[in-house]
């Protein structure tokens, strides 16, 4: 019989394992990798996670649902070009002015998270409405998603985002850029929906058993549209931020990033199964891919290294999901 002081303890240590594996992770790196232990090295860290953090952030809400979403990638990009076409001032740009001219953070803003609402909507119609696979659907529309971005620029980039909007990739905060502080904020503030409202609790009932949760009185249909209009939302945010940072948008924008942000939300400890997730680990899990390819970088290994090692973590990440699963069957 285990104690439940006992039974706590463990159940801490399962739920924030991935944080304790960052943290030895970093302190390897710290000593093995030379000038990697430096503030500069850390913000960097932190800013190369701020566009598969804000990605596996509407992923994770919709695997922890029961659902999957391969569109997040080209919602991105195709949010991105559009703002792009809309506001930037060369290549396939219109060069949009507004007045006063920080007007264009909103607006754009606005366009980017709509752009992504239309594609979740979409998807959400096809899911909900006529009980398609969400796996097929998601996946049409990252094919349609991707032709669309090329078909709306001609294959061309956009290039020179107005001032106001440059003005994020470039001013810092604690050392670290404000793009960053805005995909830790939309964690921060995701993570106390998904665990705090109402709304987050029956996501999670949902995705544990969505049959029990209906005969419970939760709106599973409505809830599962409003979770794929917000990951599309999110992942419109993901392709504003990568814009402002590229300052514009190219037809191949963020190719291969849907990918990373699958493997950060497995790493995270988030269930495939669904009902089990948290977007606090979700976002270690993007800090430690990040990490480990800071690490390669600096050691001069080839890029390849870094995709070895991720899918050796995601497959550590799935046996340790099922190895948790085992361990709280004996806890119950």
């Amino acid at each position: 019989m285990v104690s439940p002081r006992r039974r706590a303890a463990i159940e801490f240590v399962l739920d924030n394992l991935v944080w304790f594996i960052l943290v030895a992770v970093v302190a390897i790196f710290s000593f093995a990798v030379p000038n990697y232990f430096q503030i500069g090295i850390f913000a960097n860290i932190i800013e190369q996670a701020t566009f598969v953090g804000t990605l596996a952030i509407g992923l994770s809400l919709l695997i922890i649902a029961g659902y999957m979403d391969l569109s997040i990638e080209s919602v991105m990009a195709l949010s991105a070009m559009v703002i792009g076409i809309l506001f930037a001032a060369s290549g396939v740009g219109l060069g949009i002015t507004l007045t006063p001219e920080w007007l264009v953070v909103p607006v754009s803003l606005a366009v980017a998270l709509a752009v992504g609402a239309v594609v979740g909507a979409t998807n959400a119609f096809f899911v909900v409405r006529l009980k398609m696979n969400a796996f097929i659907v998601t996946l049409a529309a990252y094919i349609w998603g991707r032709g669309l971005v090329v078909a709306l620029s001609g294959g061309r980039s956009a290039q020179e985002m107005p001032a106001a909007l440059r003005v994020f990739a470039i001013e810092r905060f604690l050392n670290v850029p404000l793009i960053a502080w805005v995909s830790i904020v939309a964690t921060l503030a995701f993570a106390f929906v998904l665990r705090k409202t109402p709304f987050g609790r029956h996501l999670l009932l949902i995705g544990g058993n969505p049959v029990a949760a209906y005969r419970a009185g939760i709106r599973v249909d409505r809830l599962t549209v409003i979770t794929f209009i917000l990951a599309g939302a999110i992942a419109g945010l993901a392709g504003w931020l990568l814009a402002i940072r590229t300052s514009g948008a190219t037809a191949n924008l963020g190719v291969g990033m849907l990918f990373q942000t699958f493997a950060a939300v497995v790493i995270g400890g988030v269930s495939l199964k669904g009902g089990v997730g948290s977007l606090t680990g979700v976002y270690a899990g993007v800090l430690l891919l990040s990490s480990i390819q800071t690490a390669i970088n600096l050691m001069g290994m080839p890029a390849h290294f870094t995709q070895l090692i991720q899918g050796a973590m995601v497959l550590a990440a799935v046996l340790l999901d099922t190895m948790k699963l085992q361990i709280r069957k004996k806890l119950a």
